[in-house]
């Protein structure tokens, strides 16, 4: 049949018309990846246009979440913490919150952000150079005694970050993977954006004490259990110490063995309840923050669960207050 121009215009309104229609709910899958909200605490959204529905997959689908304080089933004083929180990674549940929300200090904490950074964009066999920066003389500091000049890979750096808690080690490693302290941060802060940590912010990455340097107990857990992606990082947090071979600037070796600051770790220091083994995990501590820590355990059946407490009264309260935390995954299994 010969196409008038009028037929000929009304064809092409009429194709056109079915190729949008198909393009919307047809043939094929097209993805939209949206910005995450940072007034949100989980605020990723992925849209899936598919040829059934449009349909929402929210980011948290796979992680703990809780609207507010959740109680215990049993006894779990923590008067003298501000922020804990018990989460069920097997099961996506949160068992027990305080104030997860809450913005705090981190203290050194901030070296898992850190570790996460530098293991996503920096390579562990590359050589670090201390620099004058890495000179810390705040009071307390804990330091690994590296001076300017010095050099070590930076799988080296890493065990001493997370056994030691190493403040001289953390601006080591921020100038060796990215530049400057002031690139790393951006990047750590580019990072917990990007896995939904939207409630906390980094200025450094040691957790000394600094203005608008914060993190919430919630989004320590979200950092935490992105870190234990990477076989390193779950390697390191379980040994108990460390014994290596560093540069000195003027090419000698020197010999550093450094001891894990977590008491899990260290021939019974601190004793988990029955049926609990802790894994691994962090210490922090400053004036400002208190004492805090974060661990992973699991229950009698290899199940992994993260526990974290901030802004205890002090270290062997902080303990205590850990094992009554823990005892609460007995608690749920028996109810």
């Amino acid at each position: 049949m010969k196409c008038t121009n009028k037929k000929c215009r009304i064809l092409a309104v009429t194709l056109g018309v079915l190729v949008l229609v198909g393009a919307l709910t047809g043939c094929g899958t097209v993805n939209y990846d949206m910005q995450y909200d940072t007034d949100y605490g989980v605020s990723s959204y992925r849209v899936n246009v598919n040829s059934s529905a449009e349909r929402a997959k929210s980011f948290a689908q796979d992680l703990c979440v809780a609207d507010g304080d959740i109680e215990a089933s049993g006894q779990v004083n923590m008067e003298t913490a501000s922020v804990a929180g018990l989460f069920d990674l097997k099961d996506a549940d949160t068992l027990y919150a305080k104030n997860i929300y809450a913005t705090m200090n981190p203290a050194s904490l901030t070296k898992i952000m850190t570790a996460l950074t530098a293991l996503k964009y920096g390579s562990t066999e590359q050589v670090l150079t201390a620099s004058e920066n890495c000179v810390i003389t705040e009071s307390g500091a804990q330091l690994s005694g590296i001076k300017p000049g010095d050099q070590m890979t930076l799988n080296q750096a890493l065990h001493i970050l997370l056994i030691y808690s190493a403040n001289d080690v953390a601006i080591m490693i921020a100038e060796g993977v990215a530049g400057s302290v002031d690139n790393f941060c951006n990047l750590m802060n580019e990072e917990a954006a990007a896995i939904g940590a939207t409630g906390s912010h980094f200025l450094n990455p040691n957790g000394l004490t600094q203005e608008g340097h914060f993190v919430t107990g919630y989004d320590m857990y979200l950092i935490f259990n992105e870190a234990m992606k990477y076989d390193l990082f779950n390697e390191i947090i379980q040994m108990p110490s460390y014994t290596t071979t560093y540069t000195l600037a003027n090419g000698e070796s020197k010999e550093l063995t450094v001891n894990n600051t977590n008491r899990y770790m260290r021939d019974n220091l601190a004793t988990a309840p029955e049926k609990i083994t802790v894994i691994g995990g962090k210490t922090g501590t400053t004036a400002a923050a208190g004492h805090c820590l974060i661990l992973l355990a699991r229950d009698s059946a290899g199940n992994p669960y993260i526990s974290v407490i901030m802004n205890s009264d002090s270290t062997d309260n902080m303990y205590l207050q850990m094992n009554e935390l823990l005892d609460e995954i007995n608690r749920q299994i028996e109810k």
